[in-house]
């Protein structure tokens, strides 16, 4: 269809085009194609690298070239043309139309913005960071048409709700906040639509550029927005009254209210026997205690303490260190950051390299490291279960991850004393945190007992008769029948 083309340099006579080629002429990717009919002249306005151009022949230029007669412009649009998706547009808004993906018909001094939009993407598979061993494997993409649709798909329901809001002065990224009207609080809707409406940047390129805005504390270590990779994990948490983030070119969906205890969760949880899910939450939260406060107070204990430990591992400790150049301290800080140099390194190198650069490195640097007197076996132990156990939780991995250093911190210079004081602030100030109208503690803090039914530890589905009290929503009840 090469020729659709020839762009049209002469004098045009229709304002359309003269403001169109002002504000896009020098650009190669614009196109004008005029086709003469009887009695008049259409334009056709659109960008080349964007536009469906079999699209536009099939659907506009076929049409209009069998015609013989003279037509006016509404005929033109209700009886000649068969593109399903077309509104009036005009002087205002047609350059955002064109830039926006769209065809501009022009006739009669009238025009038409025709949605016959094309772009490159990739089709709904599972998310390399959510595997699932039971349930659906679909994930998010970059286009947001199509993560719609996935949603669309699971919510056939005349509830769903969608706010369409554009941000970015440049970039013009289409926003839309997705909740359920007969569920969602609609105080949080407006608040949520209220920030994303102030936001004033020249670019969004992914969902974490809105995440920030929507944040009451920007600068709190503690994640206070919930990101999601699948439309079954999106769709379950809007129908526990939370609401839904898409940000066009962006496979992460924002979910909202947010509470840490979501991260203790899977979606396998909710395709496996709840027994079994039970001890998998038990082990994610001794992970968790492993991962941020064992380096730190392993560190206390040999510095300060150790008169706790039994007499046969402190003279085990002894013997593998006592040769070491480095202090205890500066020991354990060394391996950590060797630790952390192999994993960005792995992350940055393509996936079979990486994998076996992250594994052989740490075998042999460790095993080297030891041989040569360097650190000490006991240390490169503690340290890498604790890399490891940070993964049982990785939505908080980079929040435990600065935990971490922190408590090593407290625990090489006060001791057990400062690490028992560091969990208590923790404790305290992320148990002070409430937002949209939901305690981030929750259901433990404050104690919603409705709620324990599906946090640490979980009950069959059969048991969850109504939705979260923890969540502002307008629909309690989410299961009938069975009292």
């Amino acid at each position: 269809m090469s020729f659709l083309l020839n762009v049209d340099t002469g004098e045009d006579k229709y304002l359309y085009i003269q403001n169109a080629k002002k504000a896009l002429g020098e650009n190669p990717d614009f196109a004008i194609r005029k086709i003469v009919v009887p009695g008049g002249e259409i334009t056709l306005l659109f960008l080349k690298s964007m536009a469906d151009r079999n699209e536009i022949a099939k659907q506009i230029i076929e049409p209009i070239s069998k015609q013989n007669e003279h037509f006016n412009f509404e005929t033109l649009k209700n009886k000649i043309l068969l593109c399903p998706e077309m509104e009036h547009t005009n002087l205002n808004k047609y350059i955002d139309d064109i830039l926006d993906n769209k065809t501009v018909l022009i006739y009669d001094n009238q025009a038409l913005c025709i949605d016959l939009e094309k772009y490159p993407g990739r089709t709904p598979t599972e998310p390399p960071t959510s595997p699932n061993i039971h349930g659906p494997r679909e994930g998010f993409v970059e286009g947001i048409k199509s993560n719609m649709c996935l949603i669309r798909k699971r919510l056939p329901t005349k509830n769903l709700r969608i706010e369409e809001l554009v941000v970015g002065r440049e970039t013009k990224t289409k926003i839309n906040i997705i909740y359920l009207k007969n569920i969602a609080s609609k105080k949080v809707v407006n608040e949520i639509i209220k920030k994303i409406k102030r936001i004033d940047i020249d670019g969004v390129i992914d969902s974490y550029y809105i995440s920030d805005f929507l944040k009451h504390k920007p600068y709190s270590l503690f994640e206070q927005v919930g990101f999601q990779e699948k439309p079954d994990i999106v769709v379950a948490k809007m129908l526990e009254g939370r609401v839904a983030i898409l940000v066009d070119g962006s496979p992460i969906v924002l979910t909202l209210p947010y509470m840490v205890f979501e991260d203790f969760q899977s979606s396998n949880d909710y395709y496996t026997n709840y027994i079994y899910v039970n001890l998998i939450r038990i082990i994610r939260t001794i992970g968790l205690l492993i991962a941020t406060v064992i380096p730190g107070t392993y560190l206390s204990i040999r510095l300060y303490s150790y008169k706790v430990l039994p007499i046969n591992y402190i003279i085990t400790i002894a013997n593998s260190t006592k040769n070491l150049p480095f202090t205890p301290f500066l020991e354990i800080v060394f391996i950590l950051l060797l630790f952390q140099v192999l994993y960005e390194v792995s992350l940055r190198l393509p996936q079979y390299l990486g994998l076996a650069t992250s594994i052989v490195g740490a075998l042999v640097l460790g095993d080297t490291g030891v041989k040569a007197g360097l650190i000490s076996p006991p240390g490169v132990i503690i340290v890498a279960v604790s890399i490891m156990a940070i993964y049982t939780v990785p939505a908080q991995a980079s929040t435990l991850t600065v935990l971490r250093t922190i408590f090593v911190v407290l625990g090489a210079t006060v001791g057990l004393v400062g690490i028992t004081c560091g969990v208590i602030y923790i404790v305290n100030y992320v148990n002070s945190l409430n937002y949209y109208d939901t305690p981030y503690l929750a259901p433990y803090a404050p104690k919603i007992v409705a709620d324990i039914k599906d946090a640490m530890f979980k009950k069959p589905l059969i048991e969850m008769r109504n939705r979260p009290k923890s969540i502002k929503q307008n629909n309690s009840v989410r299961l009938g029948g069975r009292k």
